[in-house]
């Protein structure tokens, strides 16, 4: 890859021919190593870095993971449900909003429970001081919206005008907030240090008494602390600064800094055509398979390629699906693609495999672990017509 750098360099070793195609593979080397920098932050600011299931909830790396980390937030009852059964320690649960039938079942298997609303809070009352009575070292948590957006793409800002995620810090004045002892917040998404400092200035100037009140606060995810251009050592001056100024105790909940550079995403050529220019099916699909670039949208690297006209032969390439725009953009590559080749999509691994569907009937990719030291490989998971028959009626 010439026209960026390889995100998941550990890959530039692996032949992608060894795996089912297609098929996601996960360094643990790789993993291990972000999971070392999330431990630093740990031992040196006094934070208890979490996992976000959202991110990435490949379960077979649990055991490794819950070597470096304090345990795992979750989205709603059933990564809950997947938090205690396979990774242990603390479960967090965090949701927009609960039905009553998932909010009775999170209440009996997680050790934090945010709400988004005081009115929900306020509502679920009977079934929060039942559960107390019965956990009593159950904690309860607010999401707040500090009113202040560091997002770059209106899709994925939680404090983008009109969003429905957390309450607006003033509507706290003069409200009861007896019963909840932390608070929650969530500003970012990939970034680094700097927009997380100045949400929390946002933050304390804005309900800096009311911090006094409580034991805990959770910083939310979106930080990109195992990049390598990621300011550490100022992150965890910060959080010590902020523990020892209002007496919480910090949370972070990362999803991609556990799994960025780790993985790739193994696809096939199945076909070739011309239409105007160049174009290669490949087995693989934008929209089932990493939908983010699409979304967001982005432009996933591959492996040996060049952006369009910097290698001799461009091809655009598109996914199997019939969704028109099911496309991964245009590259170059030093020689004319052939029937059977395999690619290597670059950093595949968070918002990755938890993303896919299977739109058109579209097979699921495998997932396997390898390990960039000493070049074991297991394939972890194959999905076949049944896991497509079996979400259908």
């Amino acid at each position: 890859m010439s026209s960026a750098a390889v995100a998941a360099d550990t890959f530039l070793a692996f032949d992608p021919r060894r795996v089912p195609s297609p098929c996601f593979v996960v360094d643990e080397v790789a993993v291990e190593r972000n999971l070392q920098v999330l431990a630093r932050v740990q031992q040196q600011s006094g934070a208890k870095v979490l996992l976000a299931l959202k991110a990435f909830s490949m379960f077979s790396m649990a055991p490794l993971i819950m070597r470096y980390l304090s345990g795992t937030c979750a989205s709603g009852l059933w990564e809950a449900k997947l938090g205690r059964e396979e990774y242990g320690k603390e479960v967090h649960v965090y949701s927009a909003a609960y039905t009553e039938a998932d909010l009775r079942e999170v209440l009996e298997i997680a050790d934090h429970v945010v709400f988004n609303t005081l009115s929900q809070w306020r509502r679920c009352q009977a079934l929060v001081q039942a559960a107390k009575t019965r956990r009593p070292a159950l904690d309860f948590g607010l999401r707040i919206n500090p009113r202040h957006s560091e997002g770059k793409v209106a899709l994925y800002d939680p404090c983008a005008p009109g969003s429905r995620l957390g309450t607006p810090v003033d509507q706290l004045r003069g409200a009861d907030l007896s019963g909840l002892s932390g608070l929650h917040f969530h500003t970012l998404c990939e970034q680094n240090f700097a927009p997380l400092g100045r949400t929390l200035d946002a933050i304390e100037a804005a309900c800096g008494d009311l911090l006094a009140t409580m034991r805990w606060i959770n910083f939310g995810g979106g930080h990109h602390i195992s990049h390598p251009d990621y300011d550490v050592a100022a992150l965890i001056a910060r959080i010590g600064h902020f523990q020892r100024r209002h007496g919480v105790q910090v949370y972070l909940e990362p999803g991609e800094a556990i799994a960025i550079r780790s993985g790739v995403l193994v696809s096939e050529v199945l076909d070739t055509l011309d239409n105007g220019m160049p174009i290669a099916v490949l087995d693989t699909s934008a929209t089932c398979h990493m939908p983010d670039t699409l979304e967001m949208p982005y432009r996933a690297q591959i492996f040996g390629a060049g952006e369009k006209g910097e290698k001799p032969f461009d091809y655009r390439l598109g996914g199997l699906s019939c969704l028109a725009g099911d496309v991964m953009g245009d590259y170059s590559f030093e020689r004319p693609l052939q029937i059977g080749q395999r690619l290597m999509f670059d950093d595949m691994a968070h918002y990755t495999m938890v993303k896919t569907t299977t739109f058109n009937g579209v097979r699921l990719p495998a997932l396997a672990v390898w390990n960039s030291r000493t070049d074991d490989l297991r394939i972890v998971r194959h999905f076949g017509y049944q896991d497509f028959r079996n979400r259908l009626s």
